[in-house]
């Protein structure tokens, strides 16, 4: 049921999402292609927001912190294994995997290789910060508007 809470996390969420997806670009190599990178990365953080910050809303200042902070991790981790897995279905119509357990395999070895690109200190000040604001927010909102 659509309430206040989620679109308030759907929303945070989705600008966190945005905002790393453009201090990535800069640390990515030369001339990579990033086509629609940053409305993907918005677009994970519209769903993490809706689906698993909104409903935690209600349990006080500091559960909202631990639920905002919480909900970045799952915003990061489905982010580079959605990522991963387009990358891996790209080699793999080249015919760089002949089983699928390799296939599967790669997924997580190029969601860990993408993931040192988060190791920045600016990306992972973003990251804490947001999900401190984005839990606080939705606090805020399921009280405001019930």
């Amino acid at each position: 049921m659509p309430t206040a809470n989620r679109l308030v996390a759907a929303i945070c969420l989705a600008i966190i999402g945005a905002i790393v997806a453009e201090l990535v670009k800069p640390l990515m190599p030369e001339g990579a292609y990033f086509g629609p990178f940053t409305y993907v990365s918005a677009a994970i953080g519209l769903g993490v927001g809706w689906v698993n910050l909104g409903p935690r809303a209600g349990g006080g200042t500091a559960v909202a912190i631990n639920n905002g902070l919480t909900s970045v991790i799952v915003l990061v981790v489905v982010g580079l294994l959605g990522f991963g897995s387009r990358e891996m279905l790209r080699q793999a119509l080249r015919h760089r995997y002949t089983e699928p357990m390799e296939a599967l395999r790669g997924v997580l070895e190029i969601a860990m290789g993408y993931g040192s690109y988060l190791l920045d200190i600016k990306i992972i000040a973003v990251l804490i910060i947001g999900g401190i604001v984005s839990g606080l927010a939705t606090e805020t909102a399921f009280r405001r508007w019930r």
